[in-house]
């Protein structure tokens, strides 16, 4: 998996494979004229993939018994054993679940923590899995959360010095638990971070890492027996093309008797009460996971579909390649049609996607509420009124635009994007002058952190 196809003498038939591209739109659902540069939110299913899906829905509807008994999870068996090499795992350490952050929440809901015991975040932290660190916070009073601030652009180097430095200072005692959640690639800004030191700097100071891996499938490559973190997470339904929610849950058997049980707790369930262990090992942290309760087992399944058709287009290592080139070209030609800036000034931010900086008005003159609402409508404008989808948020109280960039794109989807964006930002500029101007002679909160802000942002754009 993830090799382009080679002709009996090893050169790669490229001429044989087919355009990357407008021509790939017709793979996909798209209505004609809408531009999606906002792939990395929700995913995008390809048709064929559908049809797989279809097919797979009618088959469990024949014979629901059956197909939840029986069918479902010897495919499920078959896309482990498929997706398991795209990761470099061993099969026995994946099990397929519902996205990064049921995978996240599984983690720290299994870990028995105690006072005293330390969570590592960054303040790019998805929103979503903050919040689950701070449910963890309420449920065991005394465990302490550090939070390393960010603001991007930053060069890997200093990101990890300053990793570095907060892993070495925290006091340590017996028995203590200090566990860091790292992204992948952060979702805003959609900027991938050096996972893989971070996961080995871990290493260094006995703490345990959980990677929130949410749009590294499909968007990078990934070794994870090389890595080797403690617990890493991904969703299918963002870059690998498959149907939402799927996504790889990754925990490598030294840590697997730490899961316990699932969110929701299922028949798997193993406990100390049973007379007889109904499973142990591998086998008990594989079954706990194959059957959580009567749910819709096709988008777990509809990862190979998807991977079938990757590789009808050449696999891995030709997607990547072209949705990369086409994220930094075409976030260099938005920055120059918007005469602003890319955040990655030194090449190593930028996966699949663009981060450039909007011409408008710094935001902190406004208050959350009213932030909330101006972007808010400046997306449904360009949804509804425009038919361009791309992501908008708030950073560092300046304004940015994320762009995914994806097989369907060409480099003129960004340049229509920059006209659309330059028009709608002298009209909204316009409206935050006059909504903070009304503001004059009434009581209102202004000035709450940019952190805080992007966290009321976050859920509709993840």
């Amino acid at each position: 998996m993830g090799d382009t196809p080679k002709d009996v003498n090893g050169v790669a038939v490229e001429e044989s494979l087919p355009k990357l591209g407008h021509g790939m739109l017709e793979q996909f659902c798209f209505p004609p004229g809408f531009i999606n540069l906002n792939h990395g939110s929700y995913g995008s299913l390809p048709i064929p993939v559908l049809r797989a899906t279809e097919k797979l829905a009618i088959e469990a509807e024949q014979r629901p018994d059956l197909f939840l008994r029986n069918t479902a999870r010897r495919l499920l068996e078959e896309v482990r054993a498929r997706v398991a090499p795209v990761v470099k795992a061993d099969v026995e350490d994946c099990v397929i679940l519902t996205n990064a952050t049921h995978g996240v929440n599984t983690v720290l809901f299994n870990i028995e923590w105690q006072p005293g015991d330390v969570i590592v975040q960054f303040s790019s932290t998805y929103g979503a899995v903050q919040r689950t660190i701070l449910m963890t916070l309420d449920r065991t009073k005394g465990v302490e959360l550090i939070s390393i601030p960010v603001t991007y652009p930053i060069k890997h180097s200093e990101l990890l010095a300053r990793f570095r430095s907060t892993l070495s200072s925290i006091p340590r005692h017996d028995n203590q638990k200090v566990v860091a959640l790292i992204d992948g690639i952060a979702s805003k800004p959609g900027v991938r971070l050096p996972w893989e030191e971070m996961v080995a700097m871990t290493k260094e100071f006995g703490v345990w890492s959980v990677v929130d891996g949410a749009h590294l499938l499909g968007q990078l490559p990934v070794d994870l027996k090389k890595t080797d973190p403690d617990f890493w997470v991904s969703n299918g339904h963002k870059w690998l093309f498959s149907k939402r929610a799927s996504a790889v849950f990754y925990v490598p058997k030294r840590n697997q008797h730490l899961i316990k049980f699932t969110l929701p707790t299922s028949i798997g369930y193993v406990s100390d009460r049973d007379a007889v262990p109904a499973a142990e090992g591998n086998e008990r942290f594989v079954k706990l996971f194959e059957y959580c309760g009567t749910i819709d087992y096709v988008p777990f399944l509809s990862i190979t579909p998807a991977l079938d058709f990757r590789m009808s287009l050449g696999g891995e290592d030709r997607i990547t390649a072209y949705c990369h080139n086409l994220a930094v070209e075409g976030g260099k030609r938005l920055a120059e049609m918007l005469g602003t800036e890319v955040m990655d000034k030194w090449g190593e931010l930028t996966a699949n996607m663009t981060n450039v900086r909007l011409p408008m008005s710094p935001p902190g003159q406004l208050a959350t509420d009213e932030l909330r609402d101006l972007i808010f409508s400046m997306c449904d404008q360009l949804t509804q009124e425009r038919d361009l989808m791309v992501n908008l948020y708030v950073h560092d109280d300046k304004w940015w635009v994320r762009c995914s960039a994806q097989i369907w794109n060409e480099l003129s989807d960004f340049e229509k994007a920059g006209e659309i964006l330059l028009e709608m930002c002298k009209q909204k500029d316009v409206e935050m002058k006059r909504i903070a101007s009304s503001r004059v002679g009434r009581d209102a909160t202004v000035g709450e952190t940019t952190v805080h802000k992007e966290e009321v942002l976050e859920d509709p754009q993840p």
